[in-house]
């Protein structure tokens, strides 16, 4: 198993300005290799060019530009090419399965910000001075680079990461650890209903309340975007001091937003995986849920379209986008079995089959309002029946519904078998 470390690094000027050459290098090689490609295939000899033709060049490239290309890693721009490899092939994928295709695109210098070494103590070094109390990563061309390390690095270390986040730089090291132990068995089952009004619903009728960390933030954002707005759109490198300082300051901002509701979603995750030992909740498809409404041609008029709604979709998407319910749900499966409506989530100690069960019927609407949920306890089968939690109770209109997550768990029981135990979730739940 592979587990990925994040740490602040504290460069000081020059080794900031070294890790800067050091991703425009590998960038300008990265967009020299994309090049490559596309003219060879525009040739009338349609050739294509591979990794390993490319990778072979490096050696030529690097004796020819010494004091650029040849001072970094030779590993590390190897990675680089692989990963402009794979952009090709999921290229390729995609025109095969009739997907949009999405064509590699060459990269600036401001949007090229990591740089991969495969392998620890080839061309980067992590704890570089074990005998100094201050952790150190090493990395070739740059130099010994103070690191906050909040957390002990447990495991050997296998591939280490550089990544530049506005003025930040972290590493990220990939640690190769055992399979973790599994958490203290609860009995308990719960289904889970994201949404806006609350950032979540359990079946059990309790309430996570939306943050809303950007309604929160939006009055200083609003404030920087404005001073940003008067100074005149030029080159980066054309910038002003005041103006970079403007720049930082809405990206910091930003910045700010994005980890309040990253560390929201952990902590959520965390309280749910242990309280509860199976976990069941919808597919829900964000990418679809967020597209714009097509447009509606007025067939009376030709060259003009009725109204499709489009303006009250994009406040909806304002607030479906910032509750990020796929980091939330995408962290209930790391140490509990958890089953999504239609497909379930892998986690270290458990895989297995899709389970494929549709989540229309979890809208249903509750006793109080309308007609009866589709599934009842008493349509339940045998002795699994005490293990559904007892219905949510009426819903009240200052109080979002809960019957959504209630519905979700009869569909998630009759999931297929569970390979942990060889048997279906209904004896396995009753194994725990």
């Amino acid at each position: 198993m592979i587990r990925a470390y994040r740490f602040l690094m504290r460069p000081t000027v020059r080794q900031t300005a070294a890790l800067a050459a050091m991703l425009a290098d590998h960038c300008a090689l990265c967009n020299g290799a994309l090049q490559e490609r596309r003219d060879a295939w525009r040739h009338a000899s349609k050739t294509s060019v591979k990794y390993g033709q490319q990778s072979a060049q490096l050696r030529e490239i690097r004796s020819f530009d010494p004091e650029r290309q040849g001072r970094w890693s030779f590993s590390s721009q190897q990675a680089t090419l692989r990963r402009l490899d794979k952009a090709f092939a999921a290229f390729f994928r995609r025109v095969k399965s009739g997907q949009t295709p999405g064509y590699p695109r060459f990269r600036g210098v401001n949007w090229f910000d990591t740089v991969d070494f495969p392998k620890d103590g080839d061309g980067c070094r992590w704890d570089s001075t074990p005998h100094d109390p201050l952790t150190r990563v090493r990395f070739l061309g740059v130099g010994h680079v103070k690191v906050d390390q909040h957390r002990p690095v447990v495991g050997k270390v296998k591939t280490v990461s550089v990544k530049r986040e506005g003025k930040r730089w972290y590493v990220i090291l990939g640690a190769e650890q055992s399979q973790p132990e599994p958490l203290p068995k609860t009995g308990s089952v719960v289904g889970i209903d994201l949404g806006i009004a609350c950032f979540l619903t359990t079946s059990n009728g309790e309430h996570v309340a939306n943050p809303r960390h950007g309604r929160r933030a939006a009055a200083k954002r609003e404030a920087a975007q404005r001073a940003l707005s008067r100074f005149p759109r030029v080159r980066r490198d054309k910038r002003t001091k005041n103006h970079q300082r403007a720049v930082q300051k809405v990206a910091d901002l930003h910045r700010k937003v994005r980890c309040q509701r990253l560390d929201h979603a952990h902590k959520t995750a965390l309280d749910l995986v242990r309280e509860h030992d199976f976990i069941a909740h919808e597919d829900l498809k964000i990418r679809n849920m967020v597209k714009a409404p097509a447009p509606k041609p007025d067939p009376t008029t030709p060259g003009s379209f009725l109204p499709n709604g489009a303006a009250s979709k994009a406040g909806l998407n304002h607030s479906i986008c910032p509750v990020a319910q796929p980091a939330a749900v995408s962290r209930t499966s790391k140490t509990r079995p958890a089953v999504v409506v239609g497909h379930r989530l892998a986690s270290p100690i458990q895989t297995g089959k899709d389970v494929r069960v549709g989540p229309a019927s979890s809208n249903a609407p509750c006793a109080s309002t309308g007609p009866r949920l589709l599934h009842r306890p008493d349509q339940l089968q045998g002795h699994h029946r005490h293990r559904i939690p007892a219905p949510p109770a009426p819903c009240s209109p200052t109080q979002p519904h809960t019957s959504s997550p209630w519905n979700l768990l009869p569909s998630a029981v009759r999931a297929p078998a569970c390979p942990a135990s060889g048997a279906g979730y209904r004896s396995w739940m009753l194994e725990q």
